[in-house]
């Protein structure tokens, strides 16, 4: 078991990750092997030309691997980012589920793939999430 007893207090802890939970951004799962996040597309997600914003894509994929980070060890921090947009969305409910690539020493580097609910891939995102001692 990880540094939550459940994804319940998972999602208790990041209650105060206001933009991610302003935006309607839920933890769903929480395992040793994998994060999954959901998030409801409404129109504050579209940009102007009515497309899911790739900010609200990025920020979905980023709670997902926060959590999933977390879970190896509390608490860290992100240390890199990036992301490749795939593909618009054509459903109504965004996920991003992780996997962890690499758990060392200092550092986790994690890929969350972020999907809609008609199962198309939209972007893949890895992150690094540096392991803060305390």
């Amino acid at each position: 078991m990880g540094a939550f007893e459940n994804v319940q207090a998972a999602a208790a802890y990041f209650h105060d990750d206001r933009f991610a939970t302003e935006n309607g951004i839920e933890l769903v799962e929480l395992t040793d092997d994998h994060a999954l996040a959901k998030m409801v597309i409404t129109p504050r997600h579209r940009n102007a030309m009515g497309a899911v914003m790739g900010g609200a894509i990025f920020t979905l994929g980023d709670l997902a691997i926060s959590a999933h980070g977390c879970n190896l060890h509390m608490p860290v921090v992100g240390a890199d980012a990036n992301i490749h947009y795939l593909a618009g969305a054509k459903g109504d409910v965004l996920f991003a589920k992780t996997r962890c690539l690499k758990n060392g020493r200092t550092t986790a580097v994690i890929e969350a793939e972020v999907y809609d609910d008609t199962d198309r891939l939209l972007a893949v995102m890895t992150g690094t999430c540096f392991k803060i001692d305390r």
